[in-house]
């Protein structure tokens, strides 16, 4: 009984990779021209803004580790 439920599986017929794929696009929502620009804005000036305080902290430790060297 149990190998006659295995062929029925078998043979139903699945759905190809890129029939799945495509249907799974469909599905994605995609943000408005101002979302996104917005959101690109943000991401940018976050991005500088961390830059800078890891180059503050690079010359700050940069310049205790001279300092201690000078000792």
């Amino acid at each position: 009984m149990a190998d006659s439920v295995k062929k029925e599986k078998a043979k139903e017929k699945k759905p190809g990779f890129f029939k799945g794929l495509k249907s799974e696009y469909k599905k994605i929502t995609w943000p408005d021209k101002d979302s996104l620009l917005k959101q690109t804005v943000a991401v940018v000036c976050v991005s500088v803004v961390v830059g800078v305080i890891i180059a503050i902290l690079d010359f700050m430790i940069q310049y205790g580790v001279d300092f201690m060297m000078s000792l």
